[in-house]
């Protein structure tokens, strides 16, 4: 039985395996948040085995059902099952601080990303995350959509995906899977769920705190604005909300921050662009976008300050969130009505990642037949070859620029 210092060394040993893992999805996960959850998947759960498919497809949902970056609280999430809220701070270190700092160097004017964009390495990335995300497609339906009530569950999801692209009609189509698992799926929905084990207590007044502090911040930020004219508070404010009150995550943030940096003079339309366009060249989750417009914000809130506080502030909500929900979500996830509605949540999700193949991922992607080939090719290394996803990207882009000659 381990003492107390021998518990504590093992967490602190968590915690670093976790920063690590995490540091090199952040440096190698190209493709959008739908290819984010390849890499994870194939990271967390294919190599390391940390959890099962079934317990990160239900983190997964419970992602898709909440405000923010859905792949970044994945992340996050897998992190806390790991290694405690520490281990999802490092998960978040890891994964986010890699393209947080390549766009707060743009924002100075030290990088030249706006020459990359165009260049061939990202159509071959491109193409390599359209293999990532068909590859994890493959393998979460084998699992999560094995028979025929649950794959026309994922059928109708991945329809209504394809013609309603809104945040909302994700979360109807996950909370109507949810209710036809309830009434339809109890022999289907397994054994129960192992513990996730997500080191944020299952306290009553943990959640409580987290939830309440979520809430008195979403109001009380914008209260506190008309009585001071403080320039970190307005960015605090600004940067809150957006993380605060997108769905869907990832481009949808971008009308929310367009409304608060453009109208108030912070950041130039211009520089909002050229932002927008170094985001596309980096690895990682485009909410570290913030921390560009952080750097580049007129005023004595900007330079590399604004850039980490504007990053700090729109993930803010996602760990209050998750540290307030997980608990509970596990606790449920282990019932067998509420299994039944997981199975066929689950079963969404597979809709929703066969949906997002198509669009946007390989509508993006996959314009010509080296396109289609270069594809075909990493889905190959990744499934039969089992090479790791960080050389599959590495040999994507090394490949990408020869696909202009094809």
């Amino acid at each position: 039985m381990l003492t107390d210092g021998g518990y504590r060394q093992v967490v602190r040993s968590r915690i670093l395996e976790v920063l690590l893992a995490a540091l090199k999805l952040g440096v190698t996960s190209f493709g959008g948040p739908v290819a984010h959850l390849g890499y994870f998947r194939a990271e967390y759960v294919t190599r390391r085995r940390w959890l099962d498919d079934r317990s990160y497809a239900d983190l997964v949902a419970l992602c898709q059902l909440l405000p923010g970056p859905a792949s970044s609280q994945v992340g996050i999430a897998v992190g806390m099952t790991r290694a405690g809220i520490g281990g999802g701070v490092a998960a978040w270190l890891g994964f986010t601080l890699p393209s947080a700092a390549a766009l707060i160097l743009f924002g100075y004017g030290v990088a030249t990303f706006e020459q990359l964009i165009g260049a061939g390495w990202l159509r071959g990335l491109k193409a390599v995350a359209a293999a990532v995300v068909a590859y994890a497609l493959y393998g979460m339906a084998h699992n999560l959509a094995p028979d025929r009530r649950r794959a026309t569950i994922a059928a109708l999801a991945a329809v209504g995906m394809l013609f309603w692209r809104t945040p909302l009609a994700q979360v109807l189509v996950i909370a109507l899977a949810g209710a036809a698992g309830w009434l339809l799926l109890r022999d289907e929905a397994g054994s129960p769920r192992e513990p996730l084990r997500a080191g944020a207590g299952t306290a009553v007044h943990r959640t409580v705190i987290c939830l309440a502090l979520f809430l008195i911040l979403l109001a009380g930020l914008p209260v506190a604005r008309q009585f001071t004219d403080h320039a970190w508070l307005a960015l605090v404010d600004g940067f809150y909300r957006s993380g605060a009150l997108v769905f869907g995550g990832g481009h949808v943030v971008l009308p929310l921050l367009q409304a608060e940096v453009e109208p108030a003079g912070w950041v130039t339309g211009d520089q909002f662009i050229a932002g927008y366009g170094a985001a596309q060249a980096v690895p990682g989750p485009l909410f570290t976008f913030s921390a560009y417009l952080g750097t580049v914000m007129a005023g004595p809130a900007g330079g590399w300050r604004g850039g980490a506080v504007a990053l700090g502030a729109i993930y803010l909500p996602s760990f209050l969130l998750l540290i307030g929900i997980l608990p509970l979500w596990d606790r449920l996830r282990s019932a067998g009505r509420f299994r039944a509605a997981v199975a066929g949540v689950n079963a969404a999700v597979v809709g929703l990642l066969l949906a997002a193949l198509y669009d946007p991922v390989w509508i993006t992607a996959i314009h010509a037949p080296g396109d289609l080939a270069l594809a075909l090719a990493a889905f190959g290394m990744l499934a039969w070859w089992k090479l790791p996803p960080w050389l599959v990207v590495l040999i994507g882009a090394a490949a990408g620029p020869a696909l202009g000659a094809l």
